[in-house]
């Protein structure tokens, strides 16, 4: 069948067309690519009509409803991939947000004038030390002593906030941006997996908070100090943290599925002086008994003071410990404070993923957290007071820093410990009903599994209050937006990007710009991301590496055990003297939005033609038959070119014989003939890291001939004996 002025490339299917917001269209079919070559550019609405008309089953049904891949539409000679606009906001929506409040309050008050968030953001780089004072002003920052600098110096040395001094606990439990925290006012709301639920309002909070802090005062915790948790994400957690904080002791956790070796080699580099336990934890229907790790890891930090325990699975006490119930009762009505600590005093520690080697500990100061984190949920999520956020995460990962954040814009924190898939995939989904969350964080893996399910978010539940779905963890596939935007309309899909290294994103989402398909909306405000080619010169429109030009308040203060800066130095800046490389490749658009495809020290380089692995997992695991996957290029520097492997974790029914034609067409046609794998290979698992990410350079040094042993720490991965089956190829290659 052929269209007027153009030509069908192959076989029927076409089930739609969209508007992409801006006089384009595009058309849609399940397989394969469809290339329209138009006379004329302006008759293309007319053609994608007709043709659909004569196509679709059913024109004008949402293409939102399948897993399609993108037409490539070529009008003149120009190629032009058209992502379609999945949520827009209205004019009135853009008018009530905290972003263009912001704007207003920025021309009154400093006298800056920007139209769009595109302006803004603009600004914001280009001034930085402007717009972090000016920030800091708007949303109330509340110091001790006023800082007599925004900014000093510039990467990779600069100091923020100089002179300044305050406390980040305070920032959470007073009023702030906007957000009285009247004591009736709900702060955290809490559910375990086995039913177990609490809420506590900000006026009982800082009544727990202020006994704990007491507690940790007659521990002998005082600045500088650390204290440590092996402590899974529930109210106790959050209350030792904020009373570490209000003292000025420095904070670090783990969750408590990690393995003694794991939480050791983390904790022991910092020394802490009172570790907070739980006895055990319930997780996928079962429960487990923390306490013989907990009395191992006591014999392995000799710094101990004293060891807190929870009993939070009632499973009974461990002989020398503490109760943490009886020592809070004991401390009842105790008053509460903030002691003031300078800008760059650290607040918590956070780690790398210690697969190579011991974990960075990767030290953020109180200053830069507070205004970063402030940054990002009062404007970006546009959160406050009466919202509910909830994103799912354990304490290991920095997410659960950013969430408790919350706590700093008045918003409620929804916290979740237990399996987000038991009994099922509807579970946070009921919970998110329950609780009438406005704003529902997760993985990237989380949304692609509900996809895969056929599963109906809202069907049977009310979700009349969810207004943004966040995801992070893993690039977002189209099919994943398109996904959320059929079963969610209305709903503003935020996928962000970021990292444990600045525990913030700096891609992600706005209030006031629209979302495209596939798309990061836009650079978050003074984060100065740019792609940059071998050269290190900028590109717009093509894949290059990820650097960040000006210094942020929440990039570390340093890595732990690390005084000349010697290690903080080569992590993030040999590549590019004075620009931060964040290590993932990324498109920047000439729409501002951003495109991540993976990290750049994994990248397929197939015949000269460079491609991140996001792509290639986008394609082959929107298939139900796949599980999961990991794709290897084990071409090493100066040798010819290697092989291209592909290894599947196969769906129960789903049978490799049967699937390999449909991948290797597919990768064929979408990506190229270079990166179609030489082998595809099944295996039981695919080895992640106790943050759940891919361990795709590990698993690529034992392949191309490193010992395991110095590939990986096994006790760095979530699921260690998923590495035997790559270990024993590596043997045979």
């Amino acid at each position: 069948m052929r269209i007027p002025d153009g030509r069908w490339v192959r076989g029927p299917g076409v089930m739609g067309w969209v508007d992409t917001g801006d006089g384009r269209y595009a058309l849609w079919r399940r397989d394969d690519w469809v290339t329209v070559t138009p006379a004329d550019p302006g008759r293309l609405r007319a053609m994608a009509e007709e043709f659909v008309a004569l196509l679709a089953p059913s024109p004008g049904e949402s293409v939102c409803r399948h897993s399609w891949v993108p037409l490539c539409l070529r009008v003149q000679g120009m190629t032009a991939d058209v992502p379609e606009v999945l949520w827009r906001p209205s004019p009135e929506q853009v008018e009530k947000s905290r972003m263009a409040e912001f704007r207003r309050w920025l021309a009154t008050s400093r006298g800056v004038s920007v139209a769009d968030y595109a302006g803004l953001w603009e600004w914001s780089v280009g001034s930085p030390g402007e717009f972090w004072g000016a920030l800091a002003e708007f949303v109330g920052v509340r110091w001790h002593e006023p800082p007599r600098e925004v900014v000093s110096g510039g990467l990779p040395a600069a100091e923020w906030f100089v002179g300044g001094s305050l406390n980040y606990a305070e920032h959470a439990l007073s009023p702030v941006a906007g957000a009285a925290k009247g004591d009736g006012d709900v702060a955290v709301v809490f559910e375990r997996e086995d039913g177990a639920a609490e809420s506590l309002t900000f006026g009982e909070l800082r009544a727990r908070v202020a006994a704990a802090r007491a507690v940790l005062r007659g521990l002998g915790v005082g600045r500088g100090d650390r204290v440590v948790a092996l402590a899974p994400n529930c109210p106790q957690t959050l209350v030792a943290f904020l009373a570490a904080a209000s003292v000025g002791a420095v904070w670090s956790s783990c969750s408590p599925d990690f393995g003694v070796r794991a939480v050791a080699d983390r904790f022991a580099q910092i020394e802490p002086r009172v570790l907070v336990a739980v006895d055990g934890y319930h997780y996928n229907g079962r429960t487990f008994d923390v306490r013989p790790t907990v009395e191992q890891l006591r014999s392995e930090l000799p710094s101990l003071a004293a060891t807190v325990l929870v009993n939070y699975a009632g499973l009974g006490g461990v002989d020398g410990t503490l109760d943490w119930d009886g020592l809070l009762a004991q401390h009842q009505g105790a008053e509460l404070g903030f002691d003031a600590v300078p800008a760059e005093h650290p607040l918590w520690v956070l780690y790398s993923s210690g697969t190579t080697g011991l974990p960075k500990g990767i030290v953020h100061g109180h200053a830069g957290i507070t205004v970063e984190h402030l940054k990002a949920l009062a404007l970006h999520a546009d959160l406050g007071r009466g919202e509910r956020l909830f994103w799912f995460t354990t304490t290991g990962w920095m997410m659960w820093n950013y969430l408790i954040s919350g706590l700093l814009v008045g918003a409620t924190v929804v916290l979740y410990d237990g399996s987000p898939g038991h009994p099922n995939l509807d579970r946070l989904w009921d919970l998110a009903a329950r609780h009438k969350v406005t704003y529902f964080g997760t993985s990237a893996p989380f949304i692609q599994a509900c996809l895969k399910a056929d599963l109906n978010p809202a069907a049977g539940r009310d979700l009349s209050a969810l207004r943004a779905v966040g995801s992070t963890g893993a690039p977002l596939s189209p099919e994943g937006f398109r996904w959320l935007a059929a079963q969610l309309p209305g709903v503003q899909v935020c996928s962000v990007s970021g990292g444990t290294d600045l525990c913030t994103a700096f891609v992600g989402s706005a209030p006031d710009v629209p979302v495209w398909a596939g798309e990061l909306s836009c650079r978050w405000l003074g984060a100065a991301v740019q792609a940059f080619d071998d050269r290190g010169d900028p590109v717009i429109g093509e894949v290059g590496e990820l650097v960040i030009t000006q210094p942020m308040p929440s990039m570390p203060v340093g890595f732990w055990n690390d005084p000349d800066h010697t290690r903080y130095h080569d992590a993030y800046y040999a590549e590019f003297p004075g620009v931060w490389r964040h290590g993932d490749w990324i498109t920047i658009t000439d729409r501002g939005s951003a495109i991540i495809h993976g990290r750049s020290d994994s990248t397929l380089n197939r015949g000269g033609v460079r491609m991140g692995t996001a792509e290639f997992y986008r394609l082959v695991e929107t298939h139900p038959e796949v599980v999961d996957s990991l794709v290897i290029d084990t071409t090493t520097v100066g040798q010819e070119e290697g092989q291209l492997l592909c290894f599947l974790v196969l769906a129960d029914d789903a049978s490799l014989e049967e699937l390999e034609p449909t991948l290797r067409r597919e990768l064929r046609t979408a990506l190229s003939p270079r990166h179609v794998p030489d082998h595809f290979i099944p295996v039981p698992a695919i080895p992640r890291t106790l943050n759940g990410k891919k361990c795709e350079v590990p698993v690529k040094k034992i392949l191309t001939g490193t010992a395991p042993d110095r590939a990986v720490s096994r006790d760095a991965l979530a699921n260690p004996d998923a590495l035997d089956p790559f270990v024993a190829l590596g043997r045979q290659t």
